[in-house]
């Protein structure tokens, strides 16, 4: 089975994580191919990009055990590359977030320009809970965003919030019900590929050069602190502990 599919409609090309029975948890050959694709030069009469997962879950984050394995080794999960590849994408990008989007799904969900998302779902960053922070490059994403408030909230107590609160904030672009999803999918990507080509990509550049600012800012200590969180013994715990669906126990250290 393929876990990334890669579908063509016309002027919008659809990116689809296909592991359902894992909620389309991320492993690295997923991240791979998803980068390969967005930064894929499109063709002339490409207009958006369309990222979506199968199943009940629009992506459950990292593959846990790979993340979990992977402590020490020295090897990079991968989504920060991908998470930039949407940034760089000279077309508009486009999450349509029919379930839970979790951790690194909640991240690919929010880099995009534009999330439209069923009433069941709900975004998160559970890293608190198992021993993990997000890095520099995460957690601005989430303050450009969401803004200091919500960041804090859904960072510290690591709790999932529901797409309407976030729609009701003004922090994603649709919230609908689940019934009607697909046609408001529909009807905001057709405007989109309606729209002036040559305009859409200078819209698109311009706001990411705005934001490119913060990555400028010293966060060498912050790093640091990242890393003693990914490496620590409670971090291993609490992969563990979530992988068998028990509570952690963590000791600090």
């Amino acid at each position: 089975m393929n876990t990334i599919q890669i579908e063509q409609a016309g002027p919008v090309k659809t990116i689809w994580m296909n592991r359902p029975e894992k909620r389309n948890a991320l492993d690295a050959d997923m991240l791979h191919q998803m980068t390969d694709a967005l930064r894929a030069t499109p063709e002339p009469h490409d207009r958006v990009v369309v990222i979506r997962g199968h199943g009940p879950a629009f992506c459950s984050g990292l593959d846990m055990k790979q993340r979990r394995d992977s402590i020490g080794t020295g090897g990079a999960s991968g989504i920060e590359v991908t998470l930039r590849a949407i940034e760089l994408c000279p077309l508009p990008v486009v999450a349509v977030v029919q379930g839970d989007a979790i951790a690194g799904g909640n991240e690919l969900a929010l880099h995009c320009d534009l999330v439209i998302a069923s009433e069941a779902a709900r975004f998160g960053m559970s890293l608190a809970q198992v021993g993990l922070a997000p890095n520099w490059f995460l957690a601005k994403k989430l303050m450009e965003v969401l803004g200091p408030v919500t960041t804090r909230e859904m960072l510290l107590l690591g709790d999932p919030l529901p797409a309407t609160r976030l729609h009701a904030l003004g922090l994603i672009a649709r919230c609908v019900p689940a019934d009607s999803l697909e046609a408001e999918a529909a009807k905001i990507i057709g405007r989109l590929a309606a729209n002036a080509p040559l305009s859409l990509k200078a819209i698109k550049a311009t706001t990411v050069r705005q934001l490119e600012i913060l990555d400028a800012i010293p966060h060498a200590d912050v790093d640091a602190l990242v890393e003693a969180a990914l490496r620590s013994d409670d971090a291993r715990e609490g992969m563990t502990a979530r992988l068998e669906k028990r509570r952690a126990e963590f000791k600090g250290a």
